[in-house]
């Protein structure tokens, strides 16, 4: 089992650690760890966010554990060598096109959301995000207009097939689950979005069991904290994605507590390749205090157990640990706790 550890910057480096520690607490036979630069440390060492032996650890190995990448110190650098541009590389250039992002209200946590606790706990979705089109890997740049003034501008794009694809994620997941999907898209003005939605139907005729409802993104962020009990399977792209995913994260508690994997069609002897992280980024204003929960990004190695190695039981048994941790009153700052990550790391490992 080759396992690409890319703990990247900021708290990447400490919440990468604890999930580290978690899997070689579990019984995987076989385990071998790679380590590689990512972001802005491997601008620093390399000269580039994503360097070619980084990329070439990842192609030798069966899954990639992801930290975090966003370094201050980087954010006046031409675009192409900012941080951010590595995991976008990976994504790229590894094919990770589905990106599966669960939220779900752990037992206890009710009152950490920022909605009322009846509503909290009826949340149990899983947002699939389109990762390799849209506004992000557009063409872009900058442009004086006649009249002189800067104008920036993002070509957003959607390719049939590329709607096609993370489809078909979506009503397969959906199957797994309630067996419900909503599309998101904003098709009343966006013709990428009305493309996006004609596909959807074309593919859902393939799920009849599964049943399927359209939704405008300015309505699915009111409609996720009005009532979002609603919400089983949310399929949308790239931007609304990243958007929605991170509004369900507050609805949850704590963006420190959501986990996701990005997945393509590369299959490996054990499963389906991917890279796996946090949902959050790299906390540059509290990287290197020992603070941070590393609860999403044990919960990231949990879901490569599962979707990359089939190991359903050992995922199981990370969760109910991350589970049993919360239950007792183990809290960190981000959920009004003092615990800091080796101590938050500890306790899971206890309750292994």
């Amino acid at each position: 089992m080759k396992i690409a550890v890319f703990a990247g910057d900021g708290i990447g480096q400490e919440v990468t650690r604890e999930a580290v520690r978690v899997l070689e607490a579990v019984d995987l036979p076989g385990l071998t760890l790679f380590e590689g630069d990512v972001g802005g440390v491997a601008y620093h060492r390399h000269g580039h966010p994503l360097p070619a032996e980084t990329l070439d650890i990842a192609r030798a190995s069966d899954a990639v554990l992801f930290g975090a990448v966003g370094d201050p110190t980087c954010d006046n650098l031409e675009r192409h060598l900012r941080p951010e541009q590595a995991v976008l590389g990976l994504r790229a250039e590894l094919g990770l096109f589905s990106n599966l992002r669960p939220a779900t209200v752990f037992a206890g946590l009710e009152d950490m959301s920022g909605l009322k606790p009846e509503l909290a706990r009826s949340i149990d979705m899983l947002i699939v995000r389109e990762l390799n089109g849209d506004v992000y890997f557009g063409d872009k740049g900058m442009r004086e207009t006649p009249e002189g003034e800067r104008e920036g501008w993002d070509m957003m794009s959607y390719s049939e097939s590329e709607v096609r694809r993370i489809a078909h994620s979506g009503f397969q997941a959906a199957r797994k689950r309630g067996s419900k999907l909503c599309s998101v898209d904003k098709a009343n003005v966006l013709e990428t979005s009305q493309l996006w939605r004609d596909v959807v139907i074309e593919v859902a005729a393939e799920y009849p069991d599964v049943t399927l409802s359209h939704m405008y993104v300015d309505n699915a962020a009111m409609q996720m904290v009005k009532d979002p009990g609603q919400f089983d399977v949310v399929l949308t792209g790239n931007l609304f994605g990243d958007i929605l995913s991170d509004l369900a994260s507050m609805c949850v508690g704590s963006i420190g507590l959501l986990a996701s994997a990005s997945l393509g069609e590369r299959t490996t002897e054990f499963g389906t390749f991917g890279l796996y992280e946090p949902i959050h980024g790299s906390a540059p204003d509290i990287a290197g205090q020992g603070i941070a929960n590393p609860m999403a990004m044990i919960l990231s190695a949990a879901m490569m157990l599962r979707h990359s190695f089939g190991n359903e039981a050992q995922a199981v048994r990370i969760e109910n640990a991350v589970s049993a941790a919360l239950a007792d009153g183990v809290r960190g700052g981000d959920l009004g706790g003092d615990l800091g990550t080796s101590a938050i790391g500890d306790a899971v490992l206890a309750r292994l």
